[in-house]
Parts: structure tokens; C-alpha cells; sequence
């Protein structure tokens, strides 16, 4: 078996169908969902994990914060043979109608990261997989789950000195939340092949003190933390139903 270097898997190892998040302890949550849960690999910032659902094979893999190492896992995971990618993370609010656990399912998100300007200029758009976006919505509307639909922002820094504005301008453009990985796998996926879409948690309300949000985060309270095993269903669901 060739592994792959950072994911330290093989080929033989992933499914067609995979859900990344940046968080490691993430991926255990979501595995808990699966039958039959098995732990592939721990490096570095890739956990990777594979179970089943509804009979379909699932492999879930963490990539860390941010689009570099996104990117990383998503060309290793594509290597290996993944066809269908779901992220299931965390965003902050640009709404000020989006609740804290309330979901936000990206149809397309703001190229605003480097590691996806590597691979093509700005002008090429970040566009989630409409097959896995209607996924999603039958699953949340089925379930009366609290979701959004539209546009997001992926960004490299929540601490730079311009954040206010950087948000308040996004908020004028009816962008719905922020995170650091979507447009990256959104751009890339579509660059290899891979019919990717994201699903957000909102753990930050608009224009609360990030530092104040980040610390409710890590102390995630009821709310929040269905967020996160409602959007896993949602994207277990969207995978499953692929052909």
C-alpha cells in the first residue's frame, strides 16, 4: 500500500464518499454516527476515520484550520479516489438572522483565501455541487432544521486589524457567514473532479467580539453542538444518495 504523505492513507483505504472538517476531535463525532467506526490514520493535523451509512461506505478526514491544509487532504483524498466531499465546519454569522446552531449550506462562497489563488485567478468562482446542496436541503427540510442558503466567505485571519469593516462590508453584499476553508475546496474540487459542498455551523453571532465567540465555541453549549450532528446527518444523507 502507497500512502498518501500527510493523510497516511492508501487508496485501498477511502470511499467515493467523504466528509472533511478541521477539527480532528470532529471527525470522532461524526464517526460515531457511522457503523462499524474505525480509525485509519493520526497525522499531524489529519485524522482520518471510516465507517458505514445506509450501506454506503464513508470516510471522514479533519484538515486542520485554514485553506493550505484543506487543500492538502482534499488533492490526497481525490488521489486516492474520493468523488463526493462535504465539509462539515464552523462559520461565523455575516446575518444578523443567522442564530447560533443554525446551519448555513454554501452555494457558492468569496475566494477572499490564498491557497486556492495558487491554483487559478479570482475571476474563476467557487461553486458547491448542486446534486449535494439538494442533498442537504431535503435532509434539513425534512427535519425542519434552521438553515441558509447563499453565498459565503473563506478568509485566511478573523484577527486582522480590519475586521469590523472586512464584515460589515460583507454583511452590506448579503454574505451570510465566514469561514477559512470552503471556496479553497470549493475551487479545487472543481479543478479535480471532485463534486464538493459545504455545510456550516454557526458558532459566532454577527458582530459579537470574536474572542468572545471563539470562547463560547470552545465551551460549545447544547445548541451548537446539534448544529454540528444535524449538518453531519445532513451531509451523511447527501453523500448516500449520490449515484
Amino acid at each position: 500500500m502507497n500512502k498518501q504523505p500527510h493523510i497516511a492513507v492508501s487508496a485501498e483505504q477511502v470511499t467515493e464518499r467523504v466528509i472533511v472538517c478541521g477539527e480532528p476531535d470532529r471527525v470522532n463525532r461524526i464517526a460515531a454516527l457511522l457503523e462499524q467506526p474505525e480509525l485509519l490514520a493520526d497525522n499531524r493535523e489529519y485524522r482520518v476515520m471510516h465507517g458505514r451509512f445506509h450501506d454506503k461506505e464513508i470516510t471522514v478526514c479533519s484538515t486542520g484550520i485554514g485553506s493550505p491544509s484543506a487543500i492538502i487532504a482534499l488533492e490526497e483524498l481525490a488521489q486516492c479516489g474520493a468523488k463526493y466531499m462535504v465539509r462539515v465546519g464552523s462559520a461565523g454569522a455575516l446575518q444578523a438572522e443567522v442564530a447560533l446552531g443554525e446551519l448555513i449550506v454554501a452555494e457558492a462562497a468569496v475566494r477572499d483565501e490564498g491557497g486556492s489563488k495558487a491554483y487559478v485567478e479570482t475571476a474563476f468562482p467557487a461553486v458547491a455541487s448542486h446534486q449535494l446542496v439538494a442533498g442537504m436541503e431535503a435532509y434539513l427540510n425534512e427535519h425542519n432544521y434552521p438553515a441558509h442558503y447563499g453565498i459565503v466567505r473563506s478568509h485566511d485571519s478573523f484577527y486582522t486589524d480590519e475586521e469590523d469593516q472586512l464584515c460589515q462590508y460583507w454583511n452590506k453584499k448579503g454574505v451570510l457567514g465566514a469561514d477559512m476553508e470552503t471556496s479553497a475546496l470549493l475551487t479545487v474540487g472543481k479543478l479535480r473532479g471532485v463534486k464538493v459542498a459545504s455545510v456550516l455551523n454557526n458558532v459566532v453571532l454577527y458582530q459579537q467580539d470574536v474572542q468572545d465567540g471563539v470562547n463560547q465555541y470552545v465551551n460549545a453549549d447544547d445548541v451548537m453542538m446539534q448544529g454540528e450532528i444535524t449538518a453531519a446527518k445532513a451531509a451523511l444523507h447527501a453523500l448516500c444518495i449520490q449515484p
